[in-house]
């Protein structure tokens, strides 16, 4: 079926992959210090970085404002989470309005370590996702299936109802500042990445499941980046496949290597 609709809708998509602009953000996940980030900073503001090619790099919550600050504006900045309410009692979280009130644009929400490390659900990422778009941040939504679940044929179950929860929380009308990572969990950290085959068949899948389920023109106008182990050595024949339209890169964002996956393209 997955690949009837892929064959169906290949084509009308590959017409228009010119009008998504290619994203690579960087998520550091908790690493780094002040000395460690102004080395991240020199290599990043030497470049040379396509300017063609949209750049957001994830900080740790502690050093957003710092990293702003010392980052070129071209660069966007990340928090790595935030919670569903504006704020309250809720100690050790980040609310949307500080990660505003330091600079930063984006959050990464729905992060596998997030799902599988700190057992966050469907719902309530998808109510993150939510309340970090009300609020005015533009978010990079992470989904992506675990090795049990690749190995039995899970895939699209998986990330076809992680996206679901985004649906029945956004609906139709909110999607203009998201950006989905999809990041199978096997391949993260791991070295293992999937093949590029492997990757755009189960991009081209999502792509077809947006136009059934939200809208055509959000499926086309959506980027659905690659996460997993993305390299220097693998990020050009990743980037050919017409369904990927970009990276999340974890370990190697924090390597010069970082500057030649941006200008895969």
């Amino acid at each position: 079926m997955f690949r009837l609709l892929s064959r169906t809708f290949g084509k009308y998509f590959t017409t228009k992959m010119a009008a998504r602009k290619f994203f690579v953000g960087g998520n550091w996940k908790m690493n780094g210090t002040k000395s460690e980030i102004n080395g991240i900073v020199e290599f990043l503001s030497k470049g040379p970085l396509d300017p063609n090619v949209e750049v957001v790099v994830g900080a740790p919550a502690i050093y957003l404002d710092y990293v702003r600050e010392k980052l070129p504006k071209s660069i966007g900045v990340a928090a790595q989470n935030c919670y569903k309410v504006a704020k309250g009692a809720f100690t050790g979280e980040n609310s949307t309005a500080m990660i505003l009130d330091v600079g930063a644009d984006w959050v990464i929400l729905g992060h596998s370590e997030r799902r599988n490390v700190f057992g966050e659900t469907d719902e309530l990422i998808a109510e993150k996702v939510k309340f970090a778009l009300e609020s005015g941040l533009s978010v990079i939504a992470c989904i992506g299936e675990k090795l049990e679940e690749r190995e039995s044929g899970r895939t699209e179950e998986v990330v076809f109802r992680q996206m679901a929860a985004f649906v029945k929380a956004l609906g139709s009308a909110s999607w203009d500042k998201v950006v989905v990572a999809y990041e199978p969990v096997w391949a993260i950290g791991t070295g293992k990445t999937a093949t590029p085959e492997q990757a755009q068949e189960v991009h081209c899948q999502l792509r077809n499941w947006m136009a059934k389920e939200i809208s055509p023109e959000v499926s086309q106008k959506t980027r659905i980046l690659y996460g997993g182990s993305v390299t220097a050595g693998n990020c050009k024949e990743l980037a050919k496949k017409e369904d990927i339209d970009g990276f999340l890169v974890g370990g190697a964002s924090l390597k010069p290597e970082f500057v030649n996956i941006v200008n895969a393209k």
